[in-house]
């Protein structure tokens, strides 16, 4: 049975991206985060690029509402390959069960380097990833209704690692699916449905080509689907899943997929909402919960220049404020961030404006204190 599990508690709230279908908590009497003297203590890992930046948004927020968290802050980097701060980071989530992240960088051309994010999830086993996709108020994009969830497997698929040359010229890239781990994305994925009122389960495949390794995973979800008869379930094939979130995203509720294809849809469904700086996310295991933003982008080109949109990290850091059980909290930051974008005044150059993280930061300070 899986430890952290994923619940209605945002029914209480009214806020539109992070709503009553789509929040993430815990069950108290099972998971223990770390926690001293009323405070929790949470493993914070800013990462790499603009990670700083929208790090600070978010402490600056959570101390002016006197949130109730002590933060441990490891500073790893991707860019170095530092293992020492890796091994830092993984210990301090083992200790704490509860981390925000950012995104840390994993360099195209330096051979033999692992991703950090990657290595990360695989020593955990946080094995779920959960992306939220949905309009928001105030940012116009070219499609209405959207309201989509892309729950993916974190471990496996063409992310296993292991790649090797078998002779000069010819590599060999392992693409690695089991029916352990395909079961278990399949019942996250049927059970979040479930517990926040969402009625179909999409899952995105290539089972036309890759019969065995995708056929698995299709196979079973669709079985694990009949233990859940009031949840519709079908399948799509990865190509056209992709034209279709683009040409009409309305159709889609739940999409669970293996890993790569989860990477592939979660961006075009930012793009389609307004951008990565929207778009909060969170990975869970059985034990521990890494909350960072959906779609994984470093922004090392405008790092140092206060231009980055703080809204991905200070939503994502609202779903853990859920997952602890302090939704008033939750309530109040994330009603101040969704009334900044939807007044409009505030906009960072990835919506088009000029303002600073600053001015969010700013902004949204001064919301939440017009709101209460």
């Amino acid at each position: 049975m899986l430890r952290t599990t994923l619940a209605k508690t945002l029914a209480r709230s009214p806020i539109p991206l992070v709503g009553a279908r789509s929040a993430t908590t815990v069950s108290s009497d099972i998971f223990k985060p770390l926690k001293y003297g009323g405070k929790y203590t949470v493993t914070l890992i800013p990462g790499d690029g603009i990670g700083a930046e929208v790090a600070e948004s978010v402490k600056a927020i959570f101390k002016a509402d006197n949130v109730p968290i002590d933060w441990e802050q490891i500073d790893v980097t991707g860019v170095g390959a530092s293992e020492e701060g890796f091994r830092e980071s993984v210990q301090s989530l083992k200790k704490n069960k509860v981390g925000l992240k950012g995104i840390l960088f994993t360099p195209v051309e330096r051979s033999g380097h692992a991703s950090f994010n990657v290595a990360l999830r695989q020593e955990l086993d946080i094995f779920a990833s959960l992306v939220l996709i949905k309009n928001i108020p105030g940012v116009k994009t070219r499609h209405d209704g959207i309201d989509m969830c892309l729950i993916r497997e974190n471990t496996e698929g063409e992310y296993s690692g292991l790649e090797h040359q078998s002779v000069s010229g010819v590599v060999e890239s392992l693409k690695i699916v089991t029916k352990y781990k395909s079961e278990r994305i399949s019942r996250f994925a049927f059970e979040f449905a479930l517990k926040n009122n969402r009625k179909k389960v999409t899952v995105v495949h290539k089972a036309n080509i890759m019969k065995l390794a995708d056929g698995l995973f299709r196979r079973t979800v669709q079985d694990m689907g009949a233990e859940y008869p009031t949840i519709t379930t079908n399948d799509m094939i990865v190509d056209n899943a992709s034209m279709q979130a683009v040409s009409y995203p309305q159709q889609f509720d739940v999409l669970v997929l293996p890993n790569l294809y989860g990477s592939i849809l979660s961006n075009i469904g930012a793009g389609l909402v307004g951008g990565p700086g929207l778009i909060p996310g969170c990975n869970t295991g059985r034990e521990i919960a890494v909350f960072e933003p959906g779609c994984r982008h470093v922004g090392l080109d405008i790092k140092g220049q206060n231009q980055a949109n703080p809204t991905a990290l200070l939503l994502s850091a609202t779903m853990l404020l859920r997952h602890l059980g302090l939704d008033d909290h939750a309530d109040r930051i994330s009603k101040a961030v969704y009334a900044v974008l939807a007044e409009g005044k505030v906009r960072t150059p990835d919506l088009k404006g000029t303002s600073t993280t600053s001015d969010f930061t700013k902004a949204a300070l001064e919301k939440m204190e017009s709101l209460y």
